[in-house]
């Protein structure tokens, strides 16, 4: 299968160009040239499969014969090797619990698999492959921790300064190794930028070979289609057949792989962008205009993205006509207030503790789910993740997972830089020309 830009559909590269590129040449993103549909016999053994053979199945197409589908099936076992439970909370809303992974988070399941994919794509390469990756919060940990200790594979991980939860700084500023994070005087968006201009900037790429493990980058965001799927086949077990399914969204990967499995033949009745006080999206969804801006902080870090790059993948797939994206995807953005009071009201009448991200997309459901639907919401983060947070609501101490223990004890250790992208390519040059 060959990939286009999403900048121009002329421009078109195989799957191996694109995941070691992240970007296309004119900074567009790589989509696939086809969608296919999947046989009938695929959802008739959907609710009995395991997430490895869900993702074999449902990747295949994109990525085999590339990789031999052999070899396909081993990588998808070993990638997608961590439950993912769907929970009733209320009589007709139910999570998909996607934070069960090495680092406690959703993005897990798109890096273990780039990370493999990226892997084998390298071997065959002459020099390192430097992976540059732009964090809010649980993208950092996630990649880092997929991609480290692995040989010819240097990881810069950019995240704001002050910006994210103490536990998610931990999980990737402890590791060393082969993964440098580098604390930056700014916002997300700031850092996000700077990845991109570092991708453009060709001194730099004749002396280094670059990819992003962003959700940009379609080896990231494309696995993340393996839980939506899951999700359904949990939900016909349970009687539910079309449900209206919440995604906390940030960047726009997570929906934007959903909205491929729709198109795949996923038969989800209608999606909810759920976004926190940056509602760049829901307001385009409103008014037909898409302004973004410079993102705001707000207790759902990882959401707080002022210029989401995926949402142009989602056009792409509606060929930017508004009136489909309106058929299919809702928006809501759920302010401060409401994600903290959602915490404490579904801990107190269900029992159950929300993250701040969990709480954007429980609360945006409850909002928007009609007469006789049913909807479920996916809790993208360990609610331990954000002790500061959540605990002072429920006024209770969340029982610290195992995977947390050995990341908070380690030591802190990252590069400084500012926005200026000079200091940026200063501290990439020397770490990975040293390296």
């Amino acid at each position: 299968m060959q990939y286009y830009s999403t900048s121009n559909s002329a421009i078109k590269s195989d799957l191996k160009d694109a995941v070691i590129q992240g970007l296309a040449s004119d900074k567009g993103l790589y989509m696939p040239e086809e969608i296919p549909t999947l046989p009938q016999s695929f959802w008739t053994r959907l609710p009995e499969m395991t997430l490895g053979e869900i993702g074999y199945e449902t990747l295949k197409p994109f990525f085999c014969p590339e990789i031999p589908e052999a070899d396909f099936k081993t990588l998808t076992n070993e990638a997608f090797n961590f439950p993912i439970p769907l929970h009733k909370i209320t009589s007709h809303i139910a999570v998909l619990e996607l934070f069960h992974g090495p680092t406690l988070a959703f993005k897990d399941i798109g890096a273990r698999f780039l990370a493999r994919v990226l892997a084998r794509f390298t071997k065959s390469h002459h020099r390192d492959i430097n992976v540059l990756v732009a964090t809010s919060g649980d993208t950092g940990s996630a990649v880092a921790n997929g991609f480290l200790g692995l040989d010819g594979i240097n990881v810069f991980v950019l995240y704001p300064k002050g910006l994210i939860s103490d536990v998610q700084e931990k999980q990737f500023t402890t590791l060393g190794k082969n993964i440098t994070a580098i604390e930056v005087e700014g916002t997300f968006d700031d850092c996000q930028r700077l990845v991109k201009t570092a991708f453009t900037d060709e001194t730099l790429k004749e002396q280094l070979t670059l990819t992003s493990a962003n959700s940009i980058n379609l080896a990231r965001f494309l696995p993340q289609m393996v839980y939506y799927f899951h999700a359904y086949g949990q939900a016909i077990k349970s009687g539910i057949e079309s449900p209206v399914v919440c995604v906390p969204s940030g960047n726009f990967g997570n929906l934007t792989a959903g909205v491929i499995a729709y198109k795949m033949g996923l038969p989800i009745k209608r999606f909810i962008a759920a976004t926190n006080s940056n509602d760049i999206v829901p307001k385009y969804l409103e008014t037909g205009e898409y302004q973004p801006r410079d993102s705001v902080s707000t207790p759902a870090n990882a959401m707080d993205v002022g210029d989401p790059s995926n949402f142009v993948r989602i056009q792409a797939l509606f060929k930017h006509e508004l009136g489909d994206i309106r058929a299919l995807i809702s928006g809501i953005a759920i302010d401060d207030a409401s994600i903290l009071s959602c915490i404490k009201n579904v801990y107190e009448k269900e029992g159950y503790i929300l993250d701040p991200h969990g709480a954007i997309a429980f609360r945006a459901l409850e909002k928007s789910l009609q007469d006789g639907e049913h909807g479920i919401f996916f809790a993208t983060a360990h609610p331990a993740k954000f002790p500061e947070t959540v605990e002072k609501i429920i006024k209770k101490r969340i029982i610290q997972p195992k995977q947390l223990e050995t990341f908070l004890k380690g030591k802190k250790d990252t590069e400084s830089a500012t926005i200026e992208y000079s200091i940026l390519k200063q501290v990439i040059l020397n770490k990975a020309l040293k390296a």
